[in-house]
């Protein structure tokens, strides 16, 4: 993967460190001249569909490395005058796009640059052109960005800079209550176009990104204790199986793969059994769609498949997995009502190796506040938390370990058509 990453950038870096389209036919750039609004675009989807989530994941590695000098040579070139100064971009998409990532950048780095850059561009919407003010509001992905990235940079104001969140709180309030108004079916499913002007869908085919939509009410719900946003994200997790066999965007698996990333974000924090059980259902309907090879559809929307799936498999195991990784092991897990975790791993061969656990990504790796629901961010369901002790069951046998010592993985041994069954819980001090 480091070389696949070093030979993208020996190849495709086209100013500085943005890259253009490489054409291997022809080996060459596959456009002869330089658009930099076209690279600013690739640049801004390279750093918040690759490498933030990486980033979130990781923490600091090669792939941050890229990811920060993107964004500073995206702002180097930065030509668009406006009544904020100069931006890179005003579009709904990309400008939603580097919200999201500055936010994240901000939090990681502590870097005042990229706060006030995100700043910038929120001054830009919500003080001079507020996206519930155009005549043409996208709901859907390619324009929804912008909403996801306002709900992050106010979140960013209301812990960093409390006289800019309240000079934005009004129009940050205006912008959700009108797509709760305007921009939704009678059960709570985005449409994918409004004219926020006139009220009329522009597009009403449903969205696939509606849980994107809802991340920005939901965070904006938390910030702010706005139980009536919360209520309408719990209103759409509850109706969810009403439409279990929508065919979201003609029914690809691409559609299925962001209607159901969106869900998983929503479930981690509104866990609701309607939701749930259609979020089973969801998965199966993806699952069918790859071929014998592993093949999707053939399309770069394969690696978004491949990715919802991870989170998918991570919701079941509760964020636990097996070192090393053998097609013939299981694992799957379940948080009980008292806390504990009861994971069970099978093999069908003999197999000896650790159980391994997540961490607080959000506090370890990026510094949030708090983690808050996001696009692009794989959810923490059991989190091991290094200076806490938890007593560990393995079948009969019982320990207290800290949780420095439990990350560094429990040992398992099993026979062939083995099953073994853990229990953890946080000793009670």
């Amino acid at each position: 993967m480091k070389t696949i990453l070093a030979n993208e950038q020996r190849l495709c870096n086209r100013v500085d460190n943005l890259p253009d389209d490489w054409d291997f036919e022809r080996r060459g750039f596959r456009n002869a001249e330089i658009d930099m609004s076209a690279i600013i675009f690739g640049a801004s989807e390279y750093i918040k569909d690759g490498l933030l989530p990486l980033t979130e994941y990781l923490g600091s590695s090669e792939w941050s490395e890229r990811m920060y000098a993107l964004m500073d040579d995206i702002w180097k070139y930065a030509k668009i005058e406006t009544e904020v100064g100069l931006l890179p971009d005003t579009s709904h998409e990309v400008a939603g796009d580097l919200m999201q990532a500055l936010a994240r950048m901000y939090w990681q780095s502590r870097n005042p640059k990229y706060k006030e850059f995100a700043f910038r561009i929120g001054d830009y919407f919500l003080l001079y052109h507020p996206p519930h003010k155009s005549e043409y509001l996208q709901l859907d992905d390619h324009g929804c960005e912008v909403i996801g990235g306002l709900a992050e940079v106010y979140l960013l104001a209301k812990y960093e800079d409390e006289s800019r969140y309240q000079k934005w709180k009004n129009e940050m309030h205006n912008l959700i209550d009108t797509i709760l108004k305007l921009g939704r079916n009678e059960k709570g499913l985005f449409y994918e176009a409004i004219n926020p002007q006139t009220g009329k869908i522009k597009r009403d085919a449903l969205t696939d990104n509606w849980g994107y939509n809802y991340n920005a009410v939901a965070t904006v719900g938390f910030i702010d204790g706005e139980e009536r946003y919360l209520n309408e994200v719990k209103f759409v997790l509850d109706n969810l199986l009403e439409f279990k066999d929508y065919p979201w965007e003609g029914d690809g698996a691409d559609g299925l793969a962001d209607s159901l990333e969106g869900a998983l974000n929503l479930i981690n924090r509104f866990p609701f059994e309607p939701a749930s059980i259609w979020a089973d259902y969801t998965a199966e309907r993806l699952l069918k769609k790859q071929r014998p090879s592993g093949i999707i559809e053939g399309w770069y929307g394969d690696g978004n498949s491949a990715r919802t799936m991870l989170m998918y498999a991570l919701w079941k195991s509760q964020g636990c997995y097996l070192e090393p990784w053998r097609a013939d092991l299981g694992v799957g897990a379940i948080k009980c009502e008292d806390g504990a975790l009861n994971v069970i791993v099978t093999s069908e061969w003999k197999w000896d190796g650790k159980l391994k656990f997540d961490i607080p990504r959000h506090k370890e790796n990026l510094k949030m506040p708090f983690d808050y629901p996001r696009l692009n961010q794989f959810p923490e369901w059991f989190t091991v938390v290094k200076n806490k002790i938890y007593i560990v069951r393995v079948n009969d046998r019982e320990d207290k370990v800290s949780g420095e010592q439990l990350l560094g993985g429990i040992p398992l041994s099993l026979t062939a058509n083995g099953k073994i069954q853990v229990r953890i819980i946080v000793a009670q001090d």
